[in-house]
This record gives structure tokens, C-alpha cells and sequence, in this order.
């Protein structure tokens, strides 16, 4: 344990997987990353996230679905939704983060959660 705060990332894509996780390591996270949402909800029993980057276009189960799953599951988890999508389009979330993804975006955002 480092006893830096967690972020939970699901995204698919290995690549934007991979990005967010750098960038979320440069802004002082530990990083548990899922490819779906299957593997994040078998993991809420052994993480407890400050902050939730998740692809709205996962395999299996929606990525709008695992934000009602979060909202429930974690309450205190400051969600982030990204994705292709029209942001219109996402789910009740604390923000979006419309793809492609920028990293001053994301630190933006960043700047709300309660670490």
C-alpha cells in the first residue's frame, strides 16, 4: 500500500487504458484498472476508489449501467464518464470526459475530487 489514493479506470481499450492510468499516476493515484465491467464489480469488495474513470462502450455490461452499480456501491466515488458519445448522451456522473481524451482535461477535473 502506498497511501496514495485510488482511482478505478474500466475502459476496454487497452491504449486509453494505458493513458489513463499514466495520467492518473502523474497526478498522484494508485490505479486499478478493469477491461469491463464484470471485473470492477468483482473488485468493489477489495478497493475502495476516491475517483472512477469509466468507458461508456463496454463489452457485457453497459458502461452506463456500472455508473448506477457505482453510484449505489460506492457513493463517495467521484465518477468520471468518458466516451466517443455525444455528452448529452452519458449518465448522471460528477463529469465527463469526452473522448479523445486530454490529459488537462482530466487534471481539471481532478482538481473536485477529495483525496
Amino acid at each position: 500500500m502506498t497511501g496514495r489514493p485510488l482511482a478505478l479506470v474500466v475502459e476496454d481499450s487497452a491504449d486509453q487504458a494505458a493513458l489513463l492510468k499514466r495520467y492518473l499516476d502523474r497526478e498522484g493515484f494508485d490505479v486499478f484498472v478493469a477491461a469491463d465491467a464484470e471485473s470492477a464489480i468483482a473488485a468493489f469488495a477489495t478497493i475502495s476508489p476516491v475517483v472512477a474513470v469509466l468507458d461508456l462502450l463496454l463489452p457485457g455490461i453497459s458502461g452506463a449501467e456500472l455508473a448506477r452499480l457505482i453510484r449505489v456501491r460506492l457513493p463517495d466515488c467521484f465518477l468520471i464518464v468518458s466516451s466517443v458519445l455525444d455528452v448529452a448522451d452519458y449518465p448522471d456522473a460528477d463529469a465527463a470526459l469526452p473522448k479523445p481524451i486530454i490529459g488537462a482535461d482530466l487534471r481539471a477535473l481532478l482538481r473536485d475530487v477529495t483525496r
